[in-house]
């Protein structure tokens, strides 16, 4: 049984009784038919007791009558019937050897007796003893019937025994077969998972089969002895998984702190100071250097260090490329590892006189370009695993990121500084430029008006020389007056009334503002150009229009407009103008060209002048304005 699976002996049981309950079942059946049809050859042989007496009456009273005969049949019918039997009644005979005698006489005497009484009429009471002996004959008969079903009976009660006490010792076997082959098994596995729970990883499970639960006891006793085995080299893996943890996070830590360090840095002295301290702790070397290469990679210039021996500092200050082993060619700008070897003295001579003997190279490269060196010096041999490496070239690669943001940044500013300057040339130019060359020319007519002695051309021309000298002065001071204006808020209105207020007190025109409907705010940058196109119309309207009143409308709605209205003399654009107007429309269109802007003008003699300037859709504005970065 112990090669036996599971499944195997369960179905084996459950087939076994199976089988002995259908078995008993037949059995009870089978007898259970028995007594009925020998309970129905009683009451056939009942009948027939009752046949006979009135055959006899029938007999000696009528003699052999056709009713007689009818009986007599009858009475042949229920004999037969009882040799042969009847299974669909059930109806037959229980025969034993006393019964199969008993109705042989039966069948003999029956017989004589119906020749007899076919033949002639006998007496009554030959006829009533004829039938008293007969009757006693079937009795007998009866009797061995009774005796024969009393056995059957006897029979059915012990199978019906026998099948109860086959129920309970089937249930009690089926118990145990479930307690052997199951319960134990499974109280056996609960016992040690329990065990292995409670941090005994040394229990093992008892095999006693091949079945099932066998092949579990196996399979727990292999798991436990791997977690065995797993345990006792777990507390090593998690404290090595913990320390490399640790270093990955002291180095993240690190990189994040020089990154910090290196965005905020403002100039490239301490830049350079901050790193090389930063990158020798990181390191833990015993001293460190940066150097920088200049763009054709002809020498490096050191540029900071920690640590380093003031000989070496004094001497290495700028080196030529390939000169020493801490100056790489750009080709060949990779990591080394230097040994300071006894061999190498002459070309390491300062480098093996202050003890170390081991020099890092780490190149600074942004986009293939080299841009400088980090040297790490140690006093004993080093090797550098993978990941120490990359940690090394990505805070040189952010070295190189600082250091070429540092000069973006003051590109920037000096491409910044160089377009103030032009912004302020050109209004010089557009402005001033021309009324001093206005002026310069009334000077020389007034030289040739004195050479003449013409006192009416010197008056006319010293009244013009008058005009320009105060027109220039009203420049300047517009211009100091554009050149101050600053946008500090999101909103432009409070800027425009600055610029109107300025305006209306320097001329003494009135002066209204319409804000119409909200929008999205305006860039500093294109509210700077706005504003100063808006005091260029200003300009040409105290220069030109001959105004009283002057109105500015902004709108916001579908995209920024503004409007700049007199009620001076105006002109017609068509015809042209006086040439400073036509400088102040020329400043102002190259302005709004500036932030994808458009300028238009309407006027007609005698009813004043618009000045109109109309501002691209948000997203257009938003994309063109970039491309202009104006510091005034």
């Amino acid at each position: 049984m112990k090669s036996w699976t599971l499944t195997a002996k369960l179905y084996t049981s459950g087939l076994t009784f199976l089988v002995l309950a259908l078995t008993s079942i037949g059995v009870t059946l089978l007898v259970t038919w028995n007594l009925e049809g020998g309970a129905a050859a009683v009451n056939e042989a009942g009948r027939m007791r009752m046949q006979t007496y009135r055959l006899a009456l029938e007999a000696s009273s009528k003699g052999p009558t056709r009713e007689t005969l009818a009986l007599v049949q009858s009475f042949d019918a229920s004999v037969s019937l009882l040799r042969t039997g009847d299974p669909s009644r059930p109806l037959f005979v229980p025969w034993s050897r006393d019964s199969r005698q008993r109705f042989q006489l039966v069948t003999h005497t029956w017989y004589e007796l119906r020749a007899r009484w076919s033949a002639g009429q006998p007496s009554p009471h030959e006829a009533a003893q004829d039938a008293a002996r007969f009757v006693a004959l079937i009795d007998g008969f009866v009797a061995a019937i009774e005796t024969q079903m009393s056995r059957s009976t006897t029979l059915l009660q012990g199978v019906q025994l026998a099948m109860m006490g086959f129920a309970i010792a089937g249930v009690v076997a089926m118990l145990y077969a479930g307690y052997l082959f199951v319960l134990n098994p499974l109280a056996r596995l609960r016992r040690g998972l329990i065990s292995v729970q409670q941090g005994d990883l040394s229990t093992r499970v008892e095999v006693d089969s091949r079945d099932e639960f066998g092949q579990l006891s196996a399979g727990f006793n292999d798991m436990a002895q791997t977690l065995q085995s797993l345990y006792g080299s777990l507390e090593d893996k998690v404290r090595e998984k913990t320390a490399r943890l640790e270093v990955k996070r002291q180095r993240l830590a690190d990189l994040y702190e020089t990154s910090a360090f290196l965005a905020e840095a403002p100039s490239l002295d301490a830049l350079a100071r901050g790193f090389v301290r930063q990158v020798r702790a990181i390191a833990r070397a015993d001293a460190a250097a940066v150097r920088w290469s200049d763009e054709g990679n002809q020498r490096y210039l050191l540029l900071a260090t920690d640590g380093l021996p003031a000989a070496i500092v004094e001497s290495e200050a700028c080196l030529d490329t390939g000169a020493c082993f801490c100056g790489q060619p750009r080709k060949d700008a990779t990591i080394r590892i230097i040994p300071i070897q006894q061999e190498r003295a002459m070309a390491m001579g300062y480098c093996r006189r202050a003890g170390y003997r081991t020099l890092v190279s780490v190149p600074v490269k942004l986009h293939e370009r080299v841009l400088g060196e980090v040297d790490l010096f140690f006093f004993a041999d080093v090797t550098l695993e993978d990941e120490e490496r990359e940690l090394l070239d990505t805070l040189a690669t952010h070295l190189a990121s600082a250091m070429e943001s540092l000069r973006a940044s003051a590109l920037e500013r000096e491409a910044a500084v160089a377009q103030e300057r032009a912004l302020l040339a050109q209004e010089l130019h557009d402005s001033i430029a021309q009324s001093l060359a206005f002026l310069k020319i009334q000077v020389q007519l007034l030289r040739d008006a004195m050479r003449r002695q013409d006192t009416q051309a010197m008056e006319r021309v010293i009244g013009e020389l008058d005009a320009g000298v105060r027109e220039s002065y009203a420049d300047v001071r517009e211009l100091l007056v554009h050149f101050r204006t600053r946008t500090t808020a999101e909103d432009i209105e409070p800027a425009l009334r600055t610029t109107l207020s300025k305006f209306e007190h320097q001329t003494g025109l009135a002066v209204r503002l319409e804000m119409q409907g909200h929008g999205v705010p305006l860039a500093p940058d294109v509210q700077v150009q706005v504003l100063h196109i808006l005091q260029e119309a200003l300009s040409n309207v105290r220069k030109h229009a001959g105004a009283h009143q002057v109105l500015l409308r902004v709108s916001h709605r579908p995209h920024w407009r503004f409007e700049v209205r007199d009620d001076g003399v105006g002109f017609d654009p068509a015809a042209g103008g006086a040439d400073q107007t036509h400088v102040g429309l020329r400043i102002m269109q190259e302005r709004a060209q500036r932030i994808g802007a458009a300028v238009a003008v309407v006027s007609t003699p005698g009813r004043g002048c618009t000045v109109t300037l109309d501002l691209p859709p948000t997203s257009e504005l938003d994309a063109a304005a970039p491309s202009e970065k104006v510091l005034s």
